[in-house]
């Protein structure tokens, strides 16, 4: 067990890529206008980018994944992450648009963090610890860790050193992924299933319980992004908080509540009954997204985006696993459309908060009171499948 411990740190450490990855160039956009004369449309364009990119990854991972192997996909993961920030420090520089530099930057890493969303998740799944739940749960809570670790230091090292030292600080963020390529490329690996046995697209496709975990993996998605991905902007409006102290209080503290779930979960999953502890779940995220789209006192309503962090943590997690035992053969086709399905939510889920935040005359609480549409249906769904296990029980 002494060497998956290795398979587990490299994990670990994968996660904590994406991480980096998502969080640090948002953290620069204003920058990047202010330098390189890039407009606010074209700036928006960098997220829409760099998710799209990782949706056609996702896709790229059902069909040749196996066939390439998953060391080797792994190990250009960490390749591509570790290129693609270390690109960003220079390519926008070199070339003659900036513009251009940064989105083949953001192109290459989110390449890498695109496999990196697939194939760990996975890999954990395969290794022979006891409790693969819980062990999940806790895997993914190092993403959040890495988000809070991006924000805070990033804003640390920019108050000590100057904003226009981020092109050093993208190179000391390449050197995690740069030393995570050997810890993937010497950690045992296990295949999810033996060759030829994994279930293709089609066979998912053909089962009717299938589609609701692709649903429940949608709302996940978009339960979890629609308020971190507006939580500084609501941090701002509802408190007139400053950009940085916005940042902290809103997609920070959102990040660490988030995280606590998911180690709470962690540690005590073999005691829990998973499905209850997301129904649970669902139910408090609805009571948050009501907090922050209805209470006039914009302190509960602070509450209620922060707590909502505790509310989706498991939400990912949680439906990966409850998908393995579904689909034990599922393979690399089930994670990465499951993958793609979140995906799919955490960019439709905040486009229409922020279009109903338009229509509403701005009002952000408007569209937080539309984004508690996602954890309903959730729960939903949750039903659906409990429904569903029981009669085939």
């Amino acid at each position: 067990m002494s060497d998956y411990r290795k398979t587990k740190l490299a994990c670990y450490l994968g996660f904590i890529t994406q991480a980096i990855a998502a969080n640090f160039a948002p953290l620069l956009f204003l920058k990047f206008h202010k330098d390189y004369g890039i407009s606010l449309g074209n700036i928006a364009l960098i997220s829409t980018v760099y998710f799209f990119t990782q949706l056609l990854i996702d896709l790229f991972c059902a069909k040749f994944v196996d066939r390439i192997g998953y060391r080797v996909s792994i190990v250009i993961s960490e390749v591509c992450s570790a290129a693609g920030l270390i690109g960003l420090a220079f390519l926008p520089d070199m070339l003659p648009n900036a513009f251009a530099g940064i989105l083949i930057s953001v192109t290459v890493y989110a390449m890498g963090c695109g496999l990196i969303e697939v194939l760990v998740s996975p890999i954990i799944e395969a290794c022979p610890f006891e409790n693969k739940e819980a062990t999940m749960s806790l895997l993914h809570s190092f993403y959040c860790w890495g988000a809070v670790g991006t924000i805070v230091i990033s804003t640390a090292f920019f108050a000590l050193f100057g904003m226009d030292s981020w092109r050093w600080l993208a190179i000391l963020w390449a050197l995690i992924p740069a030393y995570n390529i050997y810890n993937f490329a010497t950690c045992p690996i296990v295949p999810i299933v033996e060759d030829g046995k994994g279930m293709g697209i089609r066979q998912l496709g053909k089962r009717p319980l299938f589609w609701v975990s692709i649903c429940l993996m949608v709302c996940a998605g978009a339960s979890e992004l629609s308020m971190a991905q507006w939580a500084s902007a609501y941090a701002e409006a509802a408190l007139g908080l400053s950009k940085a102290l916005g940042d902290l209080m809103g997609p920070c503290m959102f990040a660490v509540t988030m995280g606590i779930s998911r180690i709470i979960y962690g540690k005590y999953g073999e005691k829990l009954d998973l499905m209850k502890f997301m129904v649970a779940s669902g139910v408090l995220c609805v009571a948050c997204y009501l907090m922050a789209s209805l209470s006039a006192n914009p302190i509960i309503g602070l509450i209620g985006c922060t707590l909502c962090g505790f509310s989706v943590g498991i939400m990912w997690p949680g439906t990966i696993s409850i998908s393995s035992k579904k689909f034990p053969t599922g393979g690399t086709a089930m994670f990465a459309l499951l993958a793609m399905a979140g995906d799919l939510g955490g960019s439709i889920g905040p486009a229409i908060v922020g279009k109903v935040t338009q229509y509403a005359g701005d009002d952000i609480r408007a569209g937080m009171g539309v984004g508690l549409i996602f954890p309903i249906v959730l729960i939903a769904m949750l039903f659906i499948m409990s429904k569903a296990t029981g009669r085939h029980n």
